[in-house]
């Protein structure tokens, strides 16, 4: 990830009712939520939501998929472990080798890194 799209991602998540959505679709993992879910279990207006996920969409933090009527979201796990490399890729105080192993489990998620 890059420093636009880090700052971008940690802009969309520094709102609360964001950063909410974000986390409960985190939890909610591959099933994720439809928008009217989201909107109760927050008991956040529909409208409300709909602009917070899409400020979400646009950083990569989430992902939706169109069902019938619904839309359903998801975390985004690609954008996610971007932004926890983007954090990690200057740690350790100069011994980037004491930190690669977890930037590397983050960035490859399942296998993606040969």
């Amino acid at each position: 990830m890059d420093m636009m799209s880090a700052l971008t991602a940690f802009s969309a998540l520094s709102q609360q009712t964001r950063l909410e959505a974000f986390r409960l679709l985190v939890t909610a993992g591959d099933t994720g939520m439809s928008a009217g879910d989201i909107a109760e279990a927050l008991d956040v207006r529909q409208n409300t939501l709909s602009a917070n996920l899409s400020v979400l969409l646009q950083a990569g933090l989430v992902r939706n998929q169109r069902e019938g009527r619904v839309i359903r979201y998801f975390a985004d796990t690609d954008g996610m472990r971007g932004m926890l490399g983007f954090l990690l890729e200057d740690c350790c105080g100069g011994r980037p080798e004491l930190c690669q192993p977890l930037i590397e489990d983050l960035t490859c998620g399942e296998g993606k890194c040969a």
